[in-house]
């Protein structure tokens, strides 16, 4: 294949940009080229491949076939209150669950109302809920003829959603009597923004603080820090260790997370597993930060993005082991095909140490937070930060119409009822072995090797192309990569030549030679010839290297 087209300045210039915001100019490239050959493939018979979003190509269609069939009994009984052409009443909470019986009873043929009744029975059972209760939550709220009462999250579905969280993320195992609170919000990314801000309105963070990114990271996590709200002082945890010569690990090394002792650290984030490497943590390293946090930096806050924990078998979340210390993230999108829905949920568990640092703030700070909140309570001093939360992403003033829409948290219970069944628990076996099935196929294509991991979540893969490069042919090729090219040069021939986009690892503060592969949203042969294509680019630079030394 020839050099890309783009001089070396012009690639420089761009690889400053977002990876996300290169990835689409690596796709305005890929069409480009497609169009001036209007009507046909290129060469090699290769169309857009577009690898660099994780946006999943599967769905999870039987809890949505149990949402409409809901959707369906709602409309039945808010037409039994008020019948008129297009116009019906609040749907009644007495009975509720008598005439849902009747209902299923009723539509045996109704797309999703078998697994609909299987939910609520299974909710009913396992929670002790009272059926018109619950039943009731679930239609006015599909409904969505009411404001979120209690804003931060429906009381039954809060408790689903938590049990949810015990059983995927905790590994079945929840610490003891902590309870966790949940408040529901549009997304991880709305959680994401929602955490930064109230740890600074509280005063728990302030500009020029320093926090920790244990990295390579999902890129929000690097560039949110940066922003002249926050111009956070910043320290990388580096996942750095090699299981061989030129096979990266993707794991910390001790004196990586030592730096976490520092008690000037106030705040360190993660995603678990990891986006890129998309590894969860391991046993040592969550002992180390347990120890860290009992003996040399109690106070440590803990952010962990847990979004892809259902793909990794026996997950246990930070948040689990360090409750008092964590502040969990999580969203339904990637394991359900929901990106769409924006369902996303932010964890602490009641006792924590956010709680006992805000009751220890300057008499100065209090009176500004009770200024601030006054007009909530009484007894402002007392709100959780967990409630401030709420407040704080409605701008305090709003906060009698805050909270998630009832669809969408009636779909969060939805989705979390089904993955208790065994219909559930099917689908989350299906949804694992389509990723590795692709991880495979890409490397087998590229002819690359990657540790042996058992915590590989497999949703993304970063591939080490100067490791590799030291691999295959030595220390002498990797150096003629890293003098002649820019570590993007390889995605610019991507896109240019094959019309395949990849995401550039460096901008995820991993390794500058590195690419982001996402394992989700393509075909699965589709990574087998992505794999092919990288191996032709590296072979490329390769004989041009022998070239240069004959």
């Amino acid at each position: 294949m020839p050099k890309t087209s783009f001089s070396r300045e012009e690639i420089q210039s761009l690889a400053r940009l977002s990876p996300f915001e290169l990835k689409d100019r690596f796709i305005q490239l890929a069409q480009v080229t497609q169009e001036d050959k209007p009507g046909q493939k290129d060469k090699s018979g290769v169309q857009l491949l577009n690898a660099g979003r994780g946006n999943p190509n599967w769905v999870a269609t039987g809890p949505r076939e149990a949402f409409y069939a809901l959707g369906y009994f709602a409309l039945s009984e808010s037409r039994r209150v008020w019948t008129a052409d297009n116009l019906g009443g609040m749907p009644e909470r007495r009975g509720a669950g008598a005439r849902f019986d009747a209902f299923v009873r009723q539509h045996p043929g109704l797309p999703g109302v078998e697994l609909l009744d299987k939910c609520v029975r299974y909710g009913i059972e396992r929670f002790g809920f009272d059926r018109d209760a619950f039943v009731h939550e679930l239609t006015d709220s599909v409904t969505a003829d009411n404001y979120p009462v209690p804003d931060r999250m429906l009381t039954h579905a809060e408790e689903v959603v938590r049990a949810y969280i015990a059983d995927e993320l905790f590994d079945g195992r929840p610490p003891g009597n902590n309870r966790l609170s949940l408040f529901a919000t549009e997304g991880g990314t709305a959680a994401m923004c929602y955490v930064f801000d109230s740890l600074t309105k509280n005063g728990l963070l302030e500009k020029g603080d320093r926090i920790a990114l244990m990295v390579p990271v999902f890129t929000p996590y690097i560039e949110i820090p940066e922003l002249d709200t926050y111009e956070f002082d910043v320290v990388q945890i580096k996942a750095d260790l090699f299981t061989e010569a030129g096979v990266r690990e993707w794991r910390y090394p001790a004196e990586e997370v030592a730096k976490l002792e520092d008690p000037s650290v106030k705040l360190v984030c993660l995603v678990n597993p990891s986006n890129p490497p998309s590894l969860a943590l391991s046993d040592r390293v969550a002992g180390q930060m347990r120890d860290i946090v009992a003996t040399k930096n109690p106070n440590l806050m803990i952010v962990t993005d847990d979004v892809y924990g259902t793909f990794v078998e026996g997950f246990r979340s930070l948040a689990a082991d360090l409750p008092r210390n964590t502040l969990l993230v999580y969203s339904y999108s990637k394991h359900y095909g929901a990106t769409g829905w924006r369902l996303g949920v932010i964890g602490l568990h009641d006792d924590n140490v956010v709680d006992e640092m805000i009751a220890r703030l300057p008499q100065e700070t209090k009176d500004r937070l009770d200024k601030r909140y006054g007009t909530l309570s009484l007894e402002p001093g007392k709100i959780r930060f967990i409630d401030r939360l709420v407040a704080d992403s409605r701008q305090v003033a709003l906060n009698h119409t805050a909270g998630l829409s009832l669809p969408q948290q009636v779909m969060m219970v939805v989705f979390s009822l089904f993955a208790m069944v065994d219909e559930g628990r099917a689908y989350k076996h299906k949804v694992r072995a389509i990723v590795r099935q692709r991880l495979d196929l890409l490397l087998e294509g590229a002819r690359m090797r990657i540790a042996d991991d058992p915590g590989r979540a497999a949703y993304y893969v970063e591939l080490d192309l100067l490791a590799e490069a030291e691999r295959v042919h030595g220390k002498d090729f990797a150096a003629f990569l890293k003098k002649e090219y820019e570590p993007v040069d390889a995605l610019f021939r991507l896109a240019e030549q094959t019309h395949v986009v990849l995401l550039n690892g460096g901008g995820f503060d991993g390794p500058e030679w590195s690419v982001r592969v996402s394992l989700a949203n393509l075909d699965d042969l589709d990574y087998l010839k992505i794999g092919h294509h990288l191996r032709a680019i590296f072979n490329d630079y390769a004989a041009e290297w022998q070239a240069s030394t004959a």
